[in-house]
């Protein structure tokens, strides 16, 4: 819905927000006969290759080529969800080797699976027996929300966990201690009708926000007077108009922070918010190009060449975000269908959200770009954090929910 801000009043408690343009223009770059071309979609998946061994324990090698599997596995999932589709509870990747796990209701068997994905062999996994398909367990989450969130403490986080067939509400300490043991589980369970996990962090914090492109944004909300940062993620298009995205919840006014004179001004086109979306679109009279950068230091502009749906997106999935305050990571889609918790949608949030295994998102990341390689995935909204401060995940907005008539630009 145009026109509303879902995050005003929490934007302005929490940290300053950082908003960074994609790397669209000479916009805090060397001079312009030094700027480097920006990186093609191979070259863009090595330098992510390389962040996923540091944290996998795979050599560079090996782990670059688990990427170009996953990559190349989308058509090969996309076609087993069709398949299967009368019995599909969940369907995940996994990695060293990479592989693909395929749960379904009832009994009847199906034989495992090897098919050839990018020159190697790849394992197709299935499991029987699940209680509930995957759109069951959608329905459950949709229908029962407002009735989860009523008998806890604090609104719940929701999704569902493809890995395993259920449903899973994310809640805090007060209410795992009100109802010990599995009696939480098995009340939640007793009314969605499907099966449940019970998740826990210490400290739930939907602060995060700001991951970046290229030039710093800033503006004032009317609101308070007062001055707030925000980060960009992608440029769109609307036949010949030119737009950068950032999150609805950033002032509505920006200009860039850190550009030059060479900097177009930037004006406010509208914002989407609610259940599904937190989008700000930010016009320039001059073209921007399809680029954003993508490391800590700002050094490295990437070509966005492609997108992938929130459909595609599998759990497992290995994807990355660069953040102004967090830089730059890589981590595994953790739920494809997830609910934020708290009133962060006007209310309550839809399941249409992804969240992703951290390893770092901070307050300051919002409305910056989740991507791996060329491929552009989404922006992010929030996160949530554990006792010590450290990030437990973050979520962000498929670029399926872009405002209507305005498309990812792509290079």
């Amino acid at each position: 819905m145009m026109g509303y801000k879902p995050c005003s009043s929490w934007a302005r408690n929490s940290w300053a927000f950082r908003l960074v343009a994609p790397g669209l223009i000479a916009v805090a770059t060397p001079a312009a006969g030094q700027v480097e071309p920006p990186l093609d979609g191979r070259a863009a998946l090595a330098l992510d290759a390389a962040t996923y061994a540091a944290s996998s324990g795979l050599s560079p090698a090996q782990a670059q080529r688990e990427l170009e599997i996953q990559e190349a596995s989308v058509p090969v999932t996309d076609a087993l969800k069709v398949e299967f589709a009368s019995r599909l509870a969940g369907l995940s990747v996994g990695h060293a080797p990479f592989h693909i796990d395929i749960l379904l209701t009832g009994d009847a068997p199906v034989a495992d699976r090897t098919v050839a994905i990018a020159g190697a062999n790849v394992l197709i996994r299935f499991r029987t027996g699940a209680y509930a398909s995957h759109d069951q367990l959608i329905m459950a989450a949709a229908l029962y929300q407002t009735e989860i969130r009523a008998s806890l403490t604090k609104p719940p986080g929701i999704g569902v966990d493809p890995r395993i067939g259920a449903l899973v509400v994310m809640v805090g300490q007060a209410d795992v201690l009100a109802e010990p043991g599995d009696a939480l589980r098995d009340r939640i369970a007793r009314l969605t009708g499907v099966p449940v996990r019970i998740a826990t962090l210490e400290a739930p914090d939907t602060d995060m926000a700001d991951v970046q492109g290229g030039g710093r944004l800033v503006g004032v909300d009317p609101g308070d007077g007062r001055r707030y940062a925000c980060t960009s993620g992608f440029v769109v298009r609307r036949g010949s108009e030119s737009a950068i995205v950032t999150a609805a919840h950033c002032p509505d006014n920006l200009s860039w922070a850190d550009g030059t004179s060479a900097a177009p001004p930037l004006t406010f086109l509208g914002q989407w918010g609610w259940g599904y979306q937190d989008v700000q679109l930010q016009g320039s009279a001059v073209p921007l190009a399809p680029t954003f950068w993508s490391d800590t230091a700002k050094t490295v502009r990437r070509r966005v060449e492609g997108q992938r749906a929130r459909g595609s997106t599998r759990a497992g999935d290995i994807v990355c975000h660069r953040g102004e305050r967090t830089g730059y990571s890589c981590a595994e889609v953790w739920l494809p269908d997830f609910a934020p918790a708290g009133d962060l949608c006007g209310g309550g949030c839809t399941p249409t959200w992804v969240a992703v295994r951290g390893p770092t998102c901070r307050s300051g990341d919002s409305g910056g770009p989740v991507f791996l390689g060329g491929t552009a995935f989404g922006i992010v909204k929030g996160g949530s954090y554990r006792a010590d401060g450290s990030c437990a995940f973050y979520y962000y907005m498929s670029l399926d929910f872009l405002p209507s008539g305005w498309s990812l630009a792509l290079g």
